[in-house]
């Protein structure tokens, strides 16, 4: 099969003109955030299967795949036109090639969003504070609030002393009853700079009363001044009442407005998702639990702050229409994080008017998978009795690395699937293979490119991990057996409680560069309100 190639002034073009493109790398995400174009989006040639429809949903968008020159690129590619995507490219010369033209690359993950934050904080010179005024403040029983806009997970791991959890597009809902006293002095923080420095933005934008600062640096800054953190810490935002959410609606409603966000129906989005000619995105940005007890058919759910610091991990389609849904907080989670996708150039909307009856939708978010492969199964029960009495059995699991570490099958090996040659020179040489993974659909498609390296019987899990937690059995943790490199996460210099003072600082410095870094892309139309 010959495939097309498309050089740097095609993917230039459209990006200047704002026209749709999926410009995808499709190597792992550690060697993704060593250096790539600034809107390429990561797209693992392990998951496409798992992943192409839920971020691809129309299937003629132009795509461009790229790599470095390992061959990733095009088998991509081929598995995409399988998948029916009927306008695929190659990157020409892979990431040399972007280089060798004048293409500016960039290293980390999510850098279309934080070279954003850092261009805010350049233009607005948002407000900040450094980790020893703030421990003054908290040491000197000040009046002082402090929210933590990460995950909730992430303020888990660890925090600030007397941080409370307020993920970003919760804070101009939910802070007037933190800090109900405009006199209250409010400190914004996250692990690094981004998220911190959008969080105090929007309560400035949104005129709440009260000071407000970002913590400079978050967690990082606070470690790096020598400071102790929290760990294991719980406290969470409380529901607030109606006149508080009134008030913060008509506060985002204006933000959301200045920023030209534009207004959605019902009828629109219907209309939307049929449409072949326009690739659009379709959000709920409430919490899990909420999306989860009800909400709209075809709409996915990823809460707003994640959605600003994460845009390119769910849509990955830039020039593509985005419309966002918060159907219990008076609009607030939607209008903020829409006034901010607007000022990095999206074309988004806000849906309006949505009334109880219309969520009639239950549960998790389920990907749009393609047919599944026809795979002989085994159940767990059984497996664990084979696992325990014969030794030519071996369980190879293809979730994350980071899955894996957290509970994987006693004795099971982690491989890649991109690197499935080189694991299986590592993998005990057995009879049987029993292949899992979580996503469990996810070893489905593994199954055909094992086999066709071993002589070996090659059966899936079924219901993979979640099957076997499911049935109550016993989980190993930590990273037993290797038999690939943890490729597919790169090591975020600001997550976990374990990290190298140095990397910690290099981090920064590349953070600050950012806004340098974006002038010479001269591709992606921020503006700042």
């Amino acid at each position: 099969m010959s495939i097309s190639t498309k050089n740097y002034s095609f993917v230039r073009n459209k990006l200047l003109n704002k026209k749709e493109i999926a410009f995808l790398d499709v190597r792992e995400e550690d060697p993704h955030a060593r250096e790539h174009p600034l809107f390429a989006a990561n797209l693992p040639l392990s998951r496409i299967e798992i992943d192409a429809y839920g971020k691809l949903p129309k299937k003629n968008v132009p795509i461009v795949t790229l790599d470095d020159g390992e061959g990733y690129a095009e088998l991509a590619a081929k598995r995409l036109i399988d998948l029916g995507f009927t306008d695929v490219s190659l990157f020409e010369g892979g990431v040399q090639g972007w280089k060798a033209a004048g293409g500016e690359v960039f290293k980390d993950v999510n850098v279309p969003s934080k070279s954003f934050g850092e261009l805010v904080e350049s233009k607005r010179h948002t407000p900040s504070l450094s980790a020893q005024e703030v421990k003054q403040l908290i040491d000197n029983k000040e009046d002082v609030v402090v929210v933590d806009v990460r995950r909730f997970d992430e303020y888990n791991t660890m925090s600030i002393p007397t941080g409370i959890s307020v993920p970003g597009a919760e804070l101009v809902l939910r802070l007037p009853e933190l800090a109900p006293n405009p006199k209250t002095k409010v400190i914004v923080n996250c692990a690094g700079r981004t998220r911190s420095i959008i969080g105090t933005q929007s309560l400035i934008n949104a005129g709440i009363p009260n000071e407000v600062n970002a913590l400079r640096n978050g967690t990082i800054g606070w470690t790096l001044a020598g400071q102790e953190l929290d760990k294991g810490q719980s406290r969470k935002f409380k529901e607030v009442s109606e006149s508080t959410t009134n008030e913060a609606a008509t506060r985002a409603r204006s933000v959301a407005d200045r920023a030209g966000v534009k207004r959605a129906s019902l009828d629109n989005t219907r209309e939307w998702m049929k449409q072949s000619e326009r690739t659009t995105y379709f959000f709920d940005t409430r919490t899990p639990e909420e999306y989860e007890r009800n909400h709209l058919p075809g709409f996915r759910s990823v809460p707003g702050g994640q959605l600003v610091q994460e845009t390119e991990m769910v849509a990955p389609v830039r020039g593509a229409r985005i419309v966002l849904v918060d159907p219990s907080g008076g609009g607030v989670r939607a209008n903020m994080p829409a006034s901010w996708l607007a000022q990095m150039a999206w074309e988004v909307y806000v849906l309006d008017d949505i009334k109880t009856s219309d969520l009639t939708e239950q549960g998790l978010w389920k990907a749009p998978l393609p047919e599944l492969p026809k795979v002989a199964t085994v159940d767990a029960n059984t497996l664990s009795n084979w696992l325990k009495s014969d030794s030519n059995t071996i369980v190879v699991d293809f979730s994350t690395h980071a899955n894996y570490v957290k509970g994987h099958i006693p004795g099971s090996w982690y491989a890649l699937r991109s690197q499935l040659q080189d694991a299986m020179n590592k993998l005990p040489q057995v009879d049987r293979y029993v292949l899992t993974s979580t996503p469990s659909e996810l070893s489905l498609f593994v199954a055909q490119e094992l086999k066709a390296l071993s002589n070996a019987e090659v059966l899936v899990l079924d219901g993979g991990n979640t099957a076997w937690m499911n049935a109550v059995l016993e989980l190993e943790k930590g990273p037993s057996h290797l038999a690939s490199p943890p490729l597919d996460r790169y090591k975020r210099p600001y997550e976990g409680t374990s990290v190298d003072p140095a990397a910690m600082q290099a981090y920064l410095d590349w953070e600050f560069g950012l806004v340098e870094q974006l002038g010479k892309d001269g591709t992606h139309h921020f503006w700042v309100l």
